[in-house]
Formats: structure tokens, sequence, C-alpha cells
């Protein structure tokens, strides 16, 4: 079906369509004026991203109580969906715009301990170590090491790597599980004119898994896009661990580092394939903080084996984007 005959037969017949802005998805949105009501239409390229997910997690997290758009319309097989419009009022937009960087995160946090407090559903794919390990080698083995080296990573780098990142979060393996957003950040949220934790629009979530809670945290507080303040890291945490009632602060603290160290090396190496691959070289402007906050992860005690591997295969020097190296 085409879009023009999905918005035909749902009420949308002439609406104009305005094409929001990208992300680094292959999914696109466009907004809908002009229909019965305020509304996005979502085109989910079939051969390259499934709508199910984003289905089935949206409808999730409203019988949670949280804040997922409204899904009016659907059909999987031609990737279309018309959602619910949540408006411009991003968390990034609003930053940008002078709003309180304290109260934005705290209500972030709030949201995700209320997610986190309930119990996962046993159908969630796993985001656990071998999951990380593998995503994490896809984009740096896979993209930023040949960019850097001019050449493919030996097969025994990539398991002394994945021993390395298994015996820093061996610690934490047993630790409770959670339904982790997985892109929990500034950009995925929404300010909504809703009580409670409602007020936080939830975006981006389809691929939400089975994980350990500090991931998201993570995700949240050490944000690969933008600077956050000491002063909102810490409100951040401090609320989230009263609100998630975290018994071992200090063991969560340490996961939430192990954690952080994954997904920065995962990302850091993520914006060079973005670029080469995907023809978005824009995304490279986060590629220096990223490698940062890496090297803030790697220095915590949690990420020992990790870090050890990182002395004995890559100098400091060329821990950045390789394309920085030819500017």
């Amino acid at each position: 079906m085409t879009p023009a005959a999905f918005l035909a037969e749902h009420g949308f017949r002439g609406a104009r369509r305005v094409p929001l802005a990208s992300d680094a998805s292959f999914r696109a949105y466009e907004r809908l004026e002009g229909g019965p009501r305020p509304a996005l239409l979502m085109l989910c390229p079939p051969e390259r991203e499934a709508l199910g997910p984003f289905l089935r997690i949206a409808a999730l997290l409203r019988g949670y109580g949280l804040s997922a758009p409204h899904v009016f319309a659907a059909d999987e097989g031609a990737g279309l969906a018309l959602i619910e419009d949540f408006g411009d009022d991003t968390f990034t937009r609003l930053l940008a715009a002078g709003e309180d960087e304290v109260a934005l995160y705290r209500l972030a946090a709030a949201a995700l301990a209320a997610l986190h407090r309930r119990p996962p559903p046993d159908e969630l794919p796993p985001w656990r170590a071998a999951e990380m390990t593998e995503a994490a080698a896809a984009t740096f083995f896979d993209w930023w090491w040949p960019a850097v080296f001019g050449e493919p990573a030996p097969n025994e780098l990539r398991r002394s790597f994945a021993e390395a990142v298994a015996e820093t979060l061996s610690p934490f393996a047993e630790d409770d599980t959670v339904l982790v957003h997985r892109d929990f950040h500034v950009d995925n949220l929404i300010r909504l004119p809703r009580p409670g934790v409602a007020a936080c629009g939830l975006l981006d979530f389809q691929d939400a898994a089975a994980g350990h809670p500090a991931y998201d945290v993570m995700s949240l507080v050490e944000d690969a896009r933008r600077d956050v303040s000491a002063e909102a890291r810490r409100a951040a945490l401090a609320l989230y661990l009263e609100e998630a009632a975290v018994a071992d602060r200090m063991r969560f603290l340490g996961a939430l580092a192990a954690h952080a160290a994954l997904r920065h090396v995962r990302v850091a190496a993520l914006w060079t394939r973005l670029a080469r691959r995907d023809g978005k070289p824009r995304y490279l402007r986060f590629a220096p903080r990223t490698w940062r906050l890496l090297e803030r992860a790697l220095a915590n005690p949690a990420c020992r084996p990790l870090a050890a591997w990182f002395d004995r295969h890559i100098p400091p020097a060329l821990r950045r984007a390789p394309e920085e190296a030819a500017r």
C-alpha cells in the first residue's frame, strides 16, 4: 500500500505532509496538517527496519502509565503507521531555549525509575554482555578499526576484546533485569502537558530490550550528543537512585561506568559508520565528546579489564574518529 492510499483509507486524504528532520535510523516522519486530528505519518521501510517492535513497545509503555505515542492505524507490511503527534518540545529544544536543565533531567530520571520498577515482559530480547559485545564489534571492528589501521581487525583481537568486556561486566551479571529503552537521552524525550511522569513523552523506543537498569541511566547522564552539567548529572542520579530504590548505590555506579564504557566504544565508532556507509557526516561532530566520555569511563576501577585492553592495543593518540586526523 502506498502512503497516499494508507492516509486516504484512514481519513487523511488531502492532508498536507510536512517532512520532519531525520535521525540516524532508516525511519522517516511526516507531520500531517489539515487532517481530522494532529498526527504523524511514520514511514518505516520494511526491508530495512520492522515496524512491529515500535507498535508493541508503544502499547506496553502506555500500559505502564508512561507516555508513548498512541497508534491510530498501522500497516506493518507496508511499514506505515499513523501515530499521535507529541509536538516539538523535545528536551533538546527546550534546553537550547534556556529551560531549566536540572528540572528536565529530574523529570527524565523519574520517568526512567517508573519504567524500571516494572518487571520486563518475557518476550523482550536480551541486552546483556553478549549482545552488547556483538553490537560494539559491529561498529568498532568492522568500521572504526579498518578506517584507522587500514586493515581488518585480527580475530584474536576480537576474542580478547570480548573477554575483556565479559570480565568487566561479569560482576553485574546477576543484577536485576529491566526493560531498557536503549537510547534514553534528551533527543528522544519530549515534554507534554500531563501530570507526573506522563509529562515525559518517550520516543524512539523500538529497540527496547531486557538488560541492566544502569544502561538507560548512563544513556541519559552521559549523552554523546551534548555536555550534561555536573549539577544535572548529580540531580538525575540522586533522584533515580531514590525512586528506583537502589540498595547498593556504589555497586550501581560501578555498573553505570562499565556499561558506559561499552556503549561509548560502540557509539564512538558508529559516527564513522554513519559517515562512511550512510552518507551522514554531520554526526562526526559528536565524536570528540564520545571519545572523552569513553576515557572517563575507562578510568573507573570497574572498567579495569577493558581499560587494560585499550592500553595494550590502541595508543591514546589514536583514540578518536579517523576523520579528525584528516582535517
